[in-house]
């Protein structure tokens, strides 16, 4: 990603300057296997008014899935208060991935959101969907934040699982 070297001080001992620059990049992910084809998974998360009704981290969702978009979503993670965000679209590919960018703390951490689909055969997938933080707070922000953003990812992603899963078998 290109955010240069963090805090860097000499092993010698000798020097007692620093290089400052944004902390290296810190990914949190959780992965889940789903009994569901990638078509049903893609018509799930590619419908955003839909999320209310099964996305437990993202109750509000609106937008279009369109590169360099804005998407209105409210953020509940557990143990943390909702708050509304602004995302980008960086890039999706259907039944694939969703990427989108944020920022927080007036600019001093970044983020790209992803969520993507791995098809292993026609109603078997695994399901990524994560989060990769930067900029010069980025640690920082996640320190604060990991166990929830974990816990928000896996209800994410079981929640999605039951929904496509249930469409999946319907369907047979």
């Amino acid at each position: 990603m290109g955010l240069g070297p963090r805090l860097m001080t000499s092993q010698s001992g000798g020097s007692k300057g620093a290089q400052k620059g944004p902390a290296p990049p810190i990914k949190i992910e959780n992965r889940i296997g789903v009994q569901a084809s990638s078509d049903v998974l893609w018509e799930i998360l590619s419908d955003l008014s839909s999320w209310r009704h099964w996305c437990p981290i993202y109750p509000e969702a609106e937008g279009e899935l369109r590169i360099g978009n804005r998407l209105a979503l409210t953020l509940t993670l557990p143990d943390l208060a909702p708050r509304r965000i602004a995302p980008r679209v960086l890039d999706w590919v259907p039944h694939e991935q969703i990427l989108w960018s944020d920022v927080a703390w007036r600019g001093w951490v970044t983020s790209q959101r992803f969520i993507e689909i791995d098809s292993l055969d026609k109603g078997s997938c695994i399901v990524s969907n994560g989060e990769v933080f930067g900029g010069f707070l980025g640690d920082l922000f996640v320190e604060k934040r990991r166990s929830a953003m974990k816990r928000g990812f896996l209800s994410f992603n079981e929640a999605l699982k039951e929904r496509a899963e249930a469409m999946f078998n319907e369907r047979r």
